[in-house]
């Protein structure tokens, strides 16, 4: 879409050089977007329903986007900002909502992405999550991995569960975030949010802490290097149920990952302990409707069967994806494809938005009875 064409989308907020990034928030909320982008020689965009559309002012300059983004920063964060030339942060504002943000240069210019974070924690129903979630998290240890792209909804999903669980359990509660996302008053339980690089040094040195601060349910906000994985498998091998997520797009490449991340003499004992501690794997993706506005969650739901640890330990996870597809009915696990599927069958999504998001076309094509081209 044309820059025009998508401006008449949002109202005009004025001028540059009125523009305030207060503004440009509270016009984000107002349009549903999930995203404000701010770069220099573009108008600000924002993301709505998946694509990105542009206010209607003008294109902003280098001193229009770093008086506007810097209207956010408090002194420190300015300094930290010119010292290493990017920045992650949130914040909150009151009356309308809480932002993670990212703050970068680009071309000399400096540039910011918003991501809006509801200041009301999504309900598990409200998001239509499936049932099999429930039950996944329904252990007092383990291991739970979340994954998918950016802005998939892995934090929203995450915020659900652990608001059930805050609800329901009575036990203490801890996260260790970049930043902190969903703020989780305590209910149920006690919970500790702590964000690296304001509450931590590092995800190293607050991990390192983490088992002398008697938790029961801890979020590792991303598994981010060895070091990051072996420490989720250790704390959920020692009697604690661990959240992680990681940015794969299916639950054998989620595996594949946690493993090849190690050095190869170090992956069979890697293998056997995930086999042991491993609860579950949602790895989902945010598909636009097709025949009208919003997105859906296509999700794939991977669950610990005896054999599926048979298969992770004996190095055979090539074969996982076939043994997901066994007795489904009872153990509430879906292939990305049968997600997908469904979401056709149900007038959703149509066939071509389905293949364009599907991991596996051909398998998905012969389910479907659309024809390829060849080549």
């Amino acid at each position: 879409m044309s820059d025009d064409k998508t401006a008449t989308k949002t109202k005009a907020v004025g001028g540059n050089d009125n523009v305030k990034i207060q503004q440009l928030f509270k016009l984000m909320v107002e349009n549903g977007g999930s995203d404000l982008h701010i770069s220099v020689g573009t108008s600000p965009g924002l993301r709505v329903n998946g694509e990105v559309v542009r206010v209607k002012i003008p294109p902003l300059s280098a001193a229009d986007t770093k008086r506007i983004v810097y209207q956010i920063l408090t002194e420190e964060q300015k300094n930290e900002f010119e010292k290493n030339l990017e920045l992650d942060f949130s914040f909150g504002i009151k009356g309308l909502a809480r932002f993670r943000a990212n703050v970068f240069y680009s071309k000399g210019g400096v540039a910011g992405v918003f991501r809006q974070i509801p200041s009301i924690i999504p309900d598990f129903k409200t998001l239509n999550l499936p049932n099999v979630l429930l039950d996944m998290t329904d252990v007092s240890n383990g291991l739970i991995l979340i994954t998918g792209p950016t802005g998939s909804g892995k934090s929203t999903t995450l915020a659900a569960l652990l608001d059930r669980l805050n609800e329901n359990e009575a036990g203490h509660i801890v996260t260790l975030e970049d930043p902190i996302e969903f703020v989780h008053p305590h209910k149920g339980c006690i919970v500790n949010q702590r964000e690296i690089g304001t509450d931590s040094v590092s995800f190293k040195s607050a991990i390192k802490s983490l088992l002398r601060q008697d938790p029961d349910i801890v979020l590792v906000g991303e598994l981010r290097d060895a070091e990051t994985i072996e420490a989720a498998l250790t704390i959920a091998e020692t009697g604690h149920l661990v959240f992680g997520t990681l940015h794969t797009n299916s639950a054998v490449q989620t595996i594949n990952r946690v493993v090849n991340v190690f050095p190869s003499d170090e992956q069979e004992q890697i293998r056997t302990l995930l086999s042991f501690v491993l609860q579950g794997i949602v790895a989902q993706q945010l598909v636009p409707k097709t025949f009208e506005a919003g997105r859906v969650a296509a999700m794939e739901i991977l669950r610990p069967t005896p054999a599926i640890r048979n298969l992770i330990r004996e190095d055979k996870i090539h074969q996982l994806y076939s043994q997901m597809q066994i007795g489904q009915e009872k153990t509430g696990m879906v292939t990305m494809n049968q997600s997908l599927r469904r979401f056709v069958d149900n007038g959703l999504i149509d066939g071509d938005t389905a293949m364009s998001y599907s991991n596996n076309p051909e398998e998905l094509a012969k389910q479907l009875g659309i024809k390829l081209m060849d080549g």
